[in-house]
């Protein structure tokens, strides 16, 4: 089955089955994603139909739509009333909705008012961005004090996020430089002071075993910003010790100073690449 015409005949299968699904029909995932995931079942051995099945499986957790998504339509109507509007408190309690719509960026906004502070003190701030697997997080702009020439790219696999994201830098007067890829298969060629990569490194290790490092090593970036759950969803039980083994894992051999900060539930790892 690994032969490339009966790859393609799975491919095809696989995209008409995600395009019938309630599930995931709306979100235009990339093809490369999908191929990718594919022919990785199909050099494990395993048959074509074993093989759709478990790239079922691992898009549930890649897309992780119980993690949560606003209404798009919505959110995009409450953003236009409130830059038009012009009223700071009015904008951030409308991002603040948005963020809360999601489970990883809900986590966050208690801090938000010093969180990139922290990140800054390290990085400086920077005049051009990578926000990698993004989700929600470039809603966490009026946060951030970025100026406005700061040059922001944002990547997901999300279609209609990205029409979102697109939609709010333009009403801020941004480039939308908001694009739908997936950075694991084709990562960023853009050069950047800073890449974001927030709450998705353990994922992409669930993904693909072992994938970081390449992923790490191929960005062109001056800092590389990787931030993972420091405890559980209760709040409980402590994932520190666990996170810092998987960056170790990660990194090892390779000469770029690492610079930890504990900001609430997140630990960032600030990673000096050049």
């Amino acid at each position: 089955m690994t032969e490339p015409e009966n790859i393609e005949l799975l491919l095809a299968r696989l995209s008409t089955d995600i395009q019938a699904s309630r599930k995931y029909r709306s979100l235009d995932l990339p093809q490369e994603t999908l191929r990718d995931l594919l022919e990785q079942e199909l050099t494990k051995g395993r048959s074509g139909n074993a093989a759709l099945q478990a790239v079922r499986e691992k898009l549930h957790n890649i897309v992780a739509p119980y993690l949560g998504d606003p209404d798009y339509q919505a959110a995009a109507f409450m953003l236009d009333e409130a830059i038009h509007s012009r009223d700071e408190k009015n904008i951030k309690a409308t991002c603040n909705d948005i963020l809360a719509a999601h489970a990883s960026t809900r986590e966050r906004i208690s801090m938000l008012d010093s969180f990139y502070q922290q990140l800054w003190s390290v990085t400086g701030v920077p005049g051009s961005i990578l926000d990698l697997a993004c989700g929600l997080h470039p809603f966490g702009l009026p946060w951030m004090g970025l100026p406005l020439e700061t040059r922001y790219h944002a990547y997901d696999l999300h279609t209609p996020r990205i029409e979102l994201i697109n939609h709010f830098f333009k009403l801020l007067g941004r480039e939308p430089l908001a694009v739908v890829q997936d950075v694991l298969v084709s990562p960023p060629k853009v050069q950047a002071d800073v890449a974001l990569f927030f709450k998705e490194a353990h994922r992409f290790e669930q993904r693909q075993k072992g994938c970081n490092r390449p992923f790490f090593e191929a960005l062109n970036v001056r800092w590389l910003l990787v931030s993972l759950p420091a405890a559980d969803l209760s709040g409980h039980h402590s994932m520190i010790d666990r996170q810092r083994s998987l960056m170790d894992s990660i990194l090892i051999g390779l000469d770029w100073p690492v610079q930890e900060l504990l900001i609430g539930n997140e630990l960032v790892f600030c990673i000096r690449k050049t």
